[in-house]
């Protein structure tokens, strides 16, 4: 049976009267919503349908999806009157570019189990709100798919982002796939192809990705390859040097060794082989003090959070990173540049001005400090905050400039100020670990308090002398640890720290009676 006799039955099978299908996509800036939604009425048109499509854009930053709406009703002698929006439950086809969005739009009611067939990619993309909570803010990813399953009348619910990017394309063309799959339409397999054939862009790479979609095994167990760790490559006394690190890991107890080595590689690459050198110094210390009893935990965990507190960020670091050739060529995959195409990047700074006084050399940075003519000098300079276009000379230049001071970095005042801390966070973890290594352990995971830079990062070095502040109530008791750890989480909860005063009172209270 042809194409052709194929559509033909579908369309008797399917209600000619007035009836109306209706298909809604939730998709962020970037991944291709628009293209899709052009391709459902191309295909309804093909399929003999009247189509049209209607959008409703978002809001950017990840803080709402973009809504295209497509609906279509066979060609009769009347012509069909579509909607310009969704409505709650009246939507049969929903398709979300990613699984929090299909959350959200069950929750928005577009989703019913009656009627709705739910098209939606298992990958995540994190949320701005997700991404402000100071600790671990996502959401739980098996809830909602376990929602969508209850929610839905029917659900095809994979992987599709990974399988366009293996297949050299983007999440539309899976997304697609998906759609054939479902079989929620009533066109073939071909028609949908020819959709793809006729809009001439990337086609052969939308194909692949949109058959690896129509005919994925779910069943299949999922194999992901380990990732090979790069080799090191360079001057030859560099890489001597870099042995000689790699030595002395090996050297380290086997617990420890996977994290101490992704640490020394963290803080080589911040900063300098010098640096690594340090970090395992600093290392060996708490080693030094550590038991095999506990499977050397208290170094496992030293060996992380030494490191990030080692990797600070700073106007050095940042600039750095957004000078890397590396993050040109993330950003054009990201955005599916072609080879050749022109792009241009704006980057956006607004450095306060503690943070110009940070990258002075310490001397000068701590008479800065406390010199109110200094800072106003150096308030002007920041302003209201530049925009830098890193696609021309000038930009480029002025980051470069910038990412070039990290060689001068141990001698600035921010190093001094994150060098006193790590050595701070080290003598607490030590005195505690004395008489109790699992809350030295705690100690050490405190560093998750702090993170980022400007405010955040000051609001994370008030919540962690709030917490250590604690250990004084919990001295000599035997669940010491594990009230740090529920300090260190309430501090974690909430941005204004309410959880962690609530907290902190729970725990005077055993010194008041």
């Amino acid at each position: 049976m042809n194409v052709s006799e194929r559509l033909e039955n579908n369309l008797v099978q399917a209600d000619t009267s007035s009836s109306i299908l209706k298909l809604a996509i939730h998709a962020v800036g970037g991944q291709g919503g628009g293209v899709l939604s052009n391709w459902v009425a191309d295909l309804a048109e093909l399929g003999g349908y009247d189509a049209q499509v209607t959008s409703v854009a978002g809001v950017a930053q990840r803080t709402g999806a973009t809504i295209y709406y497509v609906e279509m009703a066979p060609k009769s002698g009347a012509k069909a009157v579509f909607a310009l929006s969704p409505t709650p439950g009246d939507v049969d086809v929903l398709i979300a570019s990613e699984l929090m969005e299909a959350g959200r739009a069950l929750q928005r009611g577009f989703v019913t189990p009656d009627r709705t067939t739910m098209i939606a990619s298992s990958h995540r993309i994190l949320a701005v709100s997700e991404k402000q909570t100071p600790g671990d803010g996502r959401g739980d990813s098996a809830e909602v798919r376990g929602s969508l399953v209850s929610g839905a009348k029917d659900l095809i619910c994979f992987d599709m982002e990974k399988l366009a990017l293996e297949n050299g394309s983007v999440i539309s063309s899976s997304l697609f796939g998906g759609l054939a799959r479902s079989k929620a339409l009533p066109f073939p397999a071909e028609l949908y192809e020819e959709v793809i054939r006729n809009s001439g862009k990337g086609v052969e790479a939308s194909l692949r990705s949109f058959r690896a979609a129509l005919n994925f095994d779910e069943a299949a167990p999922v194999t992901r390859p380990e990732k090979a760790m790069p080799k090191a490559e360079g001057p030859r006394q560099l890489l001597s040097e870099w042995a000689g690190l790699e030595r002395r890991v090996a050297d380290l107890p086997e617990t420890v060794q996977a994290m101490a080595h992704a640490g020394l590689r963290k803080v080589v690459d911040y900063q300098d082989l010098a640096y690594g050198a340090e970090y395992l110094d600093h290392l060996e210390t708490v080693l030094a003090a550590d038991s095999a009893e506990l499977n050397h935990a208290l170094t496992e965990s030293a060996a992380k959070y030494i490191a990030n507190a080692m990797c600070y960020d700073d106007i050095i670091r940042v600039a750095d990173l957004k000078t890397r050739g590396t993050r040109s060529t993330r950003l054009r995959q990201e955005q599916q540049i072609p080879e050749g195409g022109i792009v241009q990047v704006t980057e956006y700074f607004h450095p306060r001005t503690e943070e110009l006084i940070s990258i002075l050399p310490a001397g000068v940075g701590r008479q800065a400090d406390g010199s109110p003519w200094m800072q106003k000098i150096l308030g002007r300079v920041a302003g209201n905050g530049k925009r830098l276009r890193t696609d021309k000379l000038g930009g480029f230049l002025m980051l470069w400039l910038a990412a070039g001071l990290r060689p001068m970095r141990r001698r600035l005042l921010r190093h001094a100020t994150e060098a006193t801390h790590l050595g701070r966070l080290m003598d607490t973890a030590l005195t505690a670990a004395k008489t109790d290594c699992a809350l030295g352990v705690e100690v050490f995971k405190c560093q998750r308090l702090i993170k980022g830079y400007s405010d955040t990062h000051a609001r994370g070095h008030s919540k962690f002398d709030k917490v250590l502040s604690g250990l004084a109530s919990l001295s000599g008791r035997t669940d010491a640890a594990d009230w740090l750890r529920r300090l260190r989480e309430a501090a974690l909860q909430d941005e204004n720290g309410e959880a962690l005063e609530g907290a902190l009172k729970t725990i005077q209270s055993f010194t008041d009676t």
